[in-house]
């Protein structure tokens, strides 16, 4: 008996710890929510309502005291009842003068620039030596089932009655579950500037294994110090950066004891109105050292994105140390669907294409939540990071830890909803199926359709140009279903005019896993055209309809045994090692001349190196290799090419060096920019097959109207096929893309300005006999507008030549182009 009347005091007291209180917080005049109040209950315990003003309370008694405090504004105290809604409207204080005001805000500019200036004291990154702590992540996609109606509706459709059901099964299923639940257990360690993470372990509920797109998704920034802080891979200034002390408005609101410190409670927004998108919250600021001690950041517009670090005083060290991040989701108002990690979650827009307001079903109700809880903490002692080359590195048993691992590194409660949504086959099937989506789009972002283990090529189906004509052709490569560790390509392919069989096949083996180190060999029978020189180690980019080849009627022939090794193992590249044999046979009117003799087909052997570096960016390492997540610019390219005299009767001894530079800048207000720097210098005697030919993008046709094509990225849209050739050039090329606007519905065109610019010369003209073509000495130049993304991807441009190489007629300096934008979504 006496064990049950326990039982019985313990539940009643489980069921007032779940007494819930919510409410919102006005100004009584003007009835405008005050955003970041403070909430305290007579039992000590202190909230913060909201940037909306809205506040949630768990509350274990009723008739508990609460007092709202808001700067400038009168106190305010309510007793709770059962009432489970407050609407509380405070009485402000006598009105400030302009002259208070202006002292205030220079007040809270003043606090705020120490903080700046404490930054290097306080950010952990630069106070500490080394440290590392086991991080347990949870992130759930849910909605509250009591905010949904969760009736049976009759909708009137073409005189028939349907009944919609949708909302009804929408909360009897979030009653039992959640959409979508991820778990991840990780070590992070810092030392040596170096910061990586170790998934030690990783469970998502509905795949067997985890999806490592998913996993290294960046929902939020890790640190409140960094110049630019993170938001769904969105970067806005950070307010305690030297651009946010500019671009932000601050007001102290309170102070308030965390951790027995005296913290300041600091509201802040961005104050430039062409950026209404950027960030908005509180920090509390220790009013000793100036660091932060908590940081409420938030971003509303098409979705409202809430992101709250907790952190912990640690008295040694004298630093505010994370404890806590916490990361919420929800809809906001916006016309557009909104896609989350990666498109993978989508939600309707709240208007339907004619422009009404929709009505709100179940799943607007949906939200992310993501909470990442610190420990195992170790702090100033000295060990080593392995491979510190990649930011995120993934164990190969990171889906194999048992019951026991979880329970131990649980922060958070496990509930029955957790459960029920992990014993579900495939809990995220409304939103679309990730699994099969991710999949699918690693392949044909590159152009491929698996099939199996077979991954089709898109680009073998169907192509032309005026030597072959329509070329049609089938062909792909076997994919991770196959093996993990070997790889078959090939193709078929047949041109209709030239009445001629192309074909390839090849194969690849993994020799390295750290560094996806990958041996293969390939025989190729095909044509290519002259001047085309690539980067061996440039990647595949889909195009549904590539325009240059299609005016092409200048290739060569060529036999090619290619002995290769892929590899990453430099740190922050990637490069391929190549040696190559190719029997070569112009299918034009040329011939190269030596000195002593005309050649019009001859032997060439290669060795090649290809490396990109991409010194800024991060990698993920994955079982099946690297992946990386967060692509940062310049990126540098070079490729080293040289003839070995005399090996497998080589005919000609040559080098070539091709170098690349690229670098895009990302803007907070939506805007882009580009510029490409790329180099070629070839010595020796090397046929003209393969000097450089600068892109050229333009038809020798009389009549403007007859010379539109389709524009490509980086080509030279002015520029007639074969006018120029070098065997030596550099040229430059510069975008600037302006945020989309939206004209009509559906009508979004996106403003870009191109400028190209190009110079090259030829050493030993006398060499190439047969092709008249120019150089380029006093360069080259064309400047241009896109309007891009008018309509379903498809949009316009137009260009112009000028400078020493322009023409004598006006029309023909001018091309008009369509483009297209492919958007996967993906």
């Amino acid at each position: 008996m006496k064990y049950l009347a326990f039982l019985f005091l313990f539940c009643s007291f489980c069921v007032q710890a779940q007494f819930r209180v919510t409410g919102i917080i006005k100004d009584e005049a003007s009835k405008k929510p005050l955003p970041f109040a403070t909430i305290q209950s007579s039992s000590g315990r202190t909230t913060i309502a909201d940037i909306n003003g809205q506040f949630e309370f768990i509350s274990s008694t009723v008739g508990e005291k609460m007092v709202i405090s808001y700067v400038n504004f009168r106190s305010k105290e309510f007793t709770i009842d059962k009432t489970n809604h407050y609407s509380v409207f405070l009485q402000s204080k006598t009105k400030l003068s302009d002259n208070e005001i202006n002292e205030s805000q220079k007040k809270a500019e003043s606090f705020l620039n120490r903080v700046y200036h404490s930054i290097e004291l306080n950010n952990p990154k630069k106070a500490l030596s080394t440290y590392q702590y086991k991080g347990y992540n949870k992130i759930v996609v849910t909605a509250h089932p009591d905010s949904i109606k969760g009736k049976i509706d009759t909708i009137k459709k073409f005189r028939k009655i349907k009944i919609d059901s949708t909302d009804f099964k929408f909360q009897k299923l979030i009653r039992k579950q959640h959409l979508f639940v991820t778990e991840k257990v990780s070590l992070f360690q810092f030392s040596n500037d170096k910061f990586k993470e170790t998934v030690l372990a990783s469970q998502m509920s509905g795949f067997k294994s985890p999806i490592y797109e998913v996993i290294g998704f960046n929902l939020q920034s890790s640190s409140v110090y960094e110049p630019r802080y993170e938001l769904l891979e969105t970067k806005y200034v950070n307010p305690i950066s030297k651009s946010g002390l500019r671009d932000y408005q601050f007001e102290l609101i309170d102070t308030i004891q965390i951790s027995n410190r005296p913290t300041v409670l600091v509201y802040f927004k961005n104050k430039k109105q062409i950026n209404k998108k950027g960030l908005e919250g509180l920090l509390f600021i220790d009013q000793e050292n100036f660091a932060v001690a908590k940081a409420i950041m938030r971003v509303r517009g098409i979705i409202d994105l809430t992101a709250v670090h907790e952190f912990e005083y640690l008295s040694n060290e004298k630093i505010w140390f994370p404890t806590v991040y916490e990361l919420k989701i929800i809809k906001g108002k916006n016309d557009d669907p909104i896609k989350i990690l990666g498109g993978t979650i989508e939600f309707e827009g709240e208007y339907d294409e004619l422009g009404t307001k929709r009505e709100k079903s179940a799943s607007d109700y949906s939200y992310l939540q993501s909470k990442t809880f610190y420990y195992d903490r170790e702090i100033n002692k000295p060990f080593t990071i392995d491979r510190n080359s990649v930011a995120i590195e993934i164990d190969e048993d990171v889906a194999k830890k048992d019951t026991t691992f979880w329970i131990k590194n649980r922060k958070e409660r496990f509930t029955k909803r957790d459960r029920n949504t992990f014993a579900v086959k495939d809990s995220l099937a409304f939103f679309k199926g990730i699994n099969a989506k991710l999949f699918f789009g690693r392949k044909i972002i590159n152009g491929y359709v698996p099939l199996g283990f077979f991954d089709f090529d898109l680009r073998y189906l169907m192509s032309y140009n005026n030597y072959e004509g329509f070329r049609f052709g089938l062909g792909g490569i076997t994919n991770e279903r196959f093996s993990k560790n070997y790889k078959l390509d090939g193709y078929l392919a047949y041109g209709l005019k030239d009445d001629k069989l192309k074909y390839h096949f090849g194969g690849t083996t993994r020799v390295g896993n750290f560094s996806n180190t990958w041996a293969g060999f390939s025989y190729t029978d095909d044509v290519q055209e002259i001047g085309s020189t690539k980067f061996n180690i440039d990647k595949r980019v889909f195009k549904i309809y590539d325009p240059r080849p299609i005016n092409v009627s200048t290739f060569y022939n060529h036999r090619t045994w290619k002995g290769y090794v892929e590899t990453n193992f430099l740190p922050k590249t990637e490069s391929i090692w190549q040696l190559n044999h190719s029997k070569i046979q112009p299918l034009f009117n040329y011939a190269f001349f030596d000195g002593e003799a005309l050649y019009n087909r001859y032997d060439m052997t290669t060795a090649s190196v290809s490396i990109q570096w991409n010194p800024f960016s991060d990698y993920m390492h994955t079982p099946s290799g690297k992946i990386e997540i967060e692509k940062r610019y310049p990126k540098f390219t070079f490729q080293f090419t040289e003839s070995l005299p005399k090996f497998l009767g080589n005919d000609f001894k040559f080098g070539k060096i091709d170098v690349r530079a690229e670098y895009e800048k990302q803007f907070i207000n939506g805007q882009k920019s580009m510029v490409l720097i790329q180099a070629g210098y070839a010595h020796g005697d090397i046929p003209l097959t393969h000097l450089y030919n600068n892109s050229p993008n333009n038809l020798d046709r009389e009549v403007l109207l007859q010379r539109i094509t389709v524009a490509g990225k980086n080509s030279f849209e002015t520029m007639r096929f074969n006018e120029f050739f070098s065997s030596q050039y550099i040229m430059f090329h510069f975008k600037h893309g302006f945020k989309r606007v939206k004209l009509f519905n559906k009508v979004k065109p996106s403003l870009v300005l191109v400028s190209r610019m190009t110079w090259g010369s030829m050493k030993k003209p006398e060499q190439h006999v047969g092709l008249n073509y120019k150089t380029i000495n006093d360069g080259y130049f064309e400047s241009g507008i896109e309007l891009n993304q008018i309509f379903s991807g498809l949009g316009l441009a137009g260009f112009y030549r000028y400078g020493p190489n322009q023409l004598s007629r006006f029309e023909d300096n001018i091309a008009i182009k369509l483009t297209f934008t492919l958007d996967l979504g993906l």
